[in-house]
């Protein structure tokens, strides 16, 4: 969800929902979500591949956040790529952002389809899979999935799961309300929006924080420089966003959800992913708290937490040393 540049640890995201610890007394037979590749779609990616031409032994792939894209990780995939040359690293567009396609359903499921499409096309083996908030939910979800699906043992070694916890939890309406920002620089007529400090002069109404407004820009993208530019129906250019605004309004509940329980009574959870798992959280961060880790632990028991000082965005915040633990995590094996 973050933007390498542009995001401070000035003030947390967090408050856009704050992860709670699903309480059942249900039975935990309950039918789950599943992922398959029936309805997947194509993910857009950026790659780096070793001198050797290895492009699917060991990859680290990687899965951004809400509003984010590859584009947001370019900086930490070349540092990456340096500081481990044999290893080729995916960065993907999940659905409904950056360059991937626009399609329902918004969902977890959904998009660990799509991520499942992925690894199955490219024949990758022993991949080492990264995902920051809402691409750590995606992330987890394929790994959860993998008994189920009997997928082979040797297309997931590694899990990274970046400050968010498998929880479900209510987005808050502040997420909401940047969507409609959004959408209401959309619907102004050509000409209103002509530069990013105009958006940014729009946005400020809904969002205090410089930080999080120029998140939210990177997905802007402007009329043409050539005024005299039209639509193929005549109509003049007019800001826009690249991502899909309606399909995210309408998954609001679904992007704050996770398609597997944990029992809190039981202390148990639906099935569990028992491969080498590294949790790492920012300290000043709500996303993982101390009621939720047990939920990790329950889905991932052969987890590791690390905290770096930072609030959600770790790996912006703290690049070096997030660098330095994901390297000693992929070398370990």
């Amino acid at each position: 969800m973050a933007s390498l540049s542009l995001l401070s640890p000035c003030r947390q995201w967090a408050r856009q929902h704050i992860p709670r610890t699903y309480l059942t007394a249900r039975s935990l037979s309950r039918t789950h979500g599943h992922i398959s590749s029936h309805d997947a779609v194509d993910l857009s990616y950026t790659s780096y591949i070793p001198e050797d031409g290895n492009e699917t032994d060991k990859p680290l792939v990687i899965l951004h956040g809400l509003f984010g894209s590859k584009r947001n990780w370019g900086s930490l995939c070349k540092a990456l790529h340096r500081d481990m040359p044999q290893r080729p690293i995916y960065a993907v567009d999940l659905r409904n952002h950056g360059t991937s396609p626009h399609v329902t359903p918004m969902t977890y499921e959904a998009m660990a389809s799509d991520v499942h499409k992925f690894i199955e096309d490219k024949k990758l083996k022993g991949v080492a899979l990264l995902g920051h908030s809402m691409g750590g939910k995606a992330a987890m979800t394929y790994a959860l999935s993998t008994k189920t699906l009997n997928i082979s043992s040797d297309r997931l070694s590694q899990l990274i799961v970046v400050d968010i916890a498998p929880s479900i939890g209510k987005l808050s309406s502040e997420f909401i309300s940047y969507v409609s920002a959004m959408q209401e620089i959309e619907a102004l007529p050509p000409g209103v929006i002509k530069t990013r400090t105009d958006a940014d002069n729009k946005l400020k109404a809904y969002e205090s924080d410089l930080s999080v407004r120029q998140f939210l820009l990177t997905n802007l993208q402007l009329p043409s420089h050539l005024r005299t530019t039209s639509h193929h129906d005549g109509a003049p250019d007019k800001a826009k966003f690249i991502v899909p605004l309606n399909i995210l309004a309408h998954s609001i509940e679904a992007l704050g959800s996770f398609p597997y329980e944990y029992n809190i009574l039981e202390k148990t959870a639906t099935t569990t992913w028992d491969g080498p798992t590294l949790v790492l959280k920012g300290t000043k961060s709500a996303y993982i708290n101390h009621k939720n880790i047990p939920t990790l632990q329950a889905f991932f028991p052969n987890m590791q937490l690390e905290e770096l000082d930072t609030g959600h965005w770790v790996h912006a915040e703290k690049p070096a040393e997030f660098r330095k633990l994901v390297v000693e995590f992929l070398n370990a094996i």
